[in-house]
């Protein structure tokens, strides 16, 4: 029995899986990592009598205008190559939309606060851009004990791991904050993924 476990394992860290591998053809291409291009940043509130998710976040989305696309939520770094622009003016109903995205949830009376900050690192010796990084916050404090956390959040991020090598510059906070009348209120601060740049490895190895 033993023995019959390793084997299993074992061919888990077979790649391709040898029932998958006659799939992999010579004509196969192998692509990379995608890799986030063009966005943008909006934010929104909702609240709702009924619900959380099919309510006031759904509200806080259409506030935001992306309620019609299906959210997939990134973590918190930002390739160098990524370029702000406009929201569209149209968004395909049902597309996916990838983003790093803040979430508050409260109930009648509660502050709901949900804020993000993002910066860019630029190498110290060529002033070359880097990446960037972004943090977020949520729960019921004040739009001003936001702001102070997200700050303090992005230099704990800075100071250890990037201030020795690179400059942190192009700072932005935004921030969503109200205190619901309904049942349930949500708040939202998201940037979105429009497009990415898909990586062309070359010919798949059959």
């Amino acid at each position: 029995m033993e023995d019959q476990v390793l084997q299993s394992v074992a061919g888990l860290n077979q790649y391709p899986p040898k029932d998958v591998a006659p799939l992999v053809t010579r004509d196969a291409t192998a692509i990379g990592h995608r890799v986030p291009r063009e966005y943008f940043v909006t934010r929104g509130c909702g609240e709702s009598d009924v619900t959380v998710h099919a309510g006031s976040y759904h509200l806080a989305l259409r506030q935001a205008g992306i309620e019609m696309c299906n959210i997939i939520t990134y973590s918190s770094i930002l390739p160098a190559c990524a370029i702000e622009t406009r929201r569209p003016d149209r968004l395909v109903h049902g597309a996916v939309m990838e983003t790093i995205m803040a979430n508050a949830t409260s109930r009648r009376g509660r502050r709901a606060t949900a804020g993000l900050i993002f910066g860019w690192l630029y190498r110290r010796d060529t002033g070359e851009k880097h990446g960037g990084f972004v943090c977020e916050c949520n729960g019921s404090m004040t739009r001003q004990k936001a702001e102070k956390q997200l700050w303090a959040s992005l230099e704990e991020l800075y100071v250890n791991g990037y201030k020795e090598e690179f400059e942190l510059r192009d700072i932005r906070t935004m921030v969503e904050s109200f205190v619901p009348r309904k049942r349930f209120g949500s708040a939202i601060v998201a940037i979105c993924f429009l497009n990415h740049y898909l990586p062309i490895l070359g010919p798949a190895q059959g």
